[in-house]
């Protein structure tokens, strides 16, 4: 069982044919592990969400095999953990599509739908994929607040927020005044790289997600 979109008409086609290399890595993915998703991977959360989360690609293990966003992988347990802290995820997580793991007030989007070998996309690769991410972003009516993981996540959200790079620079709790008003906040990703040489604690994380609410609370007076 796979997690259905959100927001099913912004998704991309299973057998999406825009980028070459991903799409020679889909097929190797898929012959050798047929039981995998190996597609572009859907969104996942409350399509009328206030905190949009921008991911950088699916992961091997993770999403890629799952189908869900940062589920499987060691990312996903501070994910949702944290999510859940805040109050925006409830049900349990227990890393599988089909768990009772469910967001309220947040969405998770990729900038880069599908599995990028080594986990690195290409310039032109998360290029050809923004418009997805853009899709997707347009249709969320009450998301003012946005939380990029990593700075390719950063990257492709100023652009599709309408702001300019060299004035929003990556950093983690860097906070960013998009041309309409929307709130970008930056965090270091939380792979399990970031987390192993503590580049990313669970503090730091949390941090950013407190900062989200302040930010939408203020908003809100």
């Amino acid at each position: 069982m796979f997690a259905p979109s959100p927001i099913p008409e912004t998704e991309p086609p299973r057998d999406c044919p825009r980028c070459p290399r991903l799409v020679a890595f889909r097929h190797e993915l898929r012959a050798e592990y047929p039981d995998w998703w190996n597609a572009p991977v859907n969104a996942f959360g409350d399509p009328q969400a206030w905190l949009g989360i921008i991911g950088l690609a699916p992961g091997k293990h993770g999403a890629n095999r799952t189908g869900r966003p940062f589920t499987g992988d060691h990312a996903g347990q501070l994910l949702f953990d944290t999510l859940g802290k805040f109050g925006l995820a409830s049900g349990t997580y227990e890393a599988r599509p089909d768990d009772s793991l469910a967001l309220t007030g947040a969405i998770i989007i990729n900038a880069v739908k599908c599995l990028p070998p080594q986990n690195k996309p290409t310039p032109e690769e998360i290029r050809t994929c923004r418009p997805f991410l853009e899709g997707q972003i347009g249709v969320l009516p009450r998301a003012r607040i946005f939380v990029a993981l990593g700075q390719i996540a950063h990257q492709s959200a100023v652009k599709v927020l309408g702001g300019k790079l060299p004035k929003a620079k990556f950093g983690h709790l860097a906070e960013h005044r998009m041309p309409d008003g929307r709130i970008l906040i930056d965090s270091y990703h939380c792979s399990r790289y970031n987390q192993n040489t503590g580049r990313l604690t669970p503090e730091m994380f949390e941090a950013v997600f407190a900062r989200a609410i302040a930010v939408r609370e203020a908003m809100s007076r």
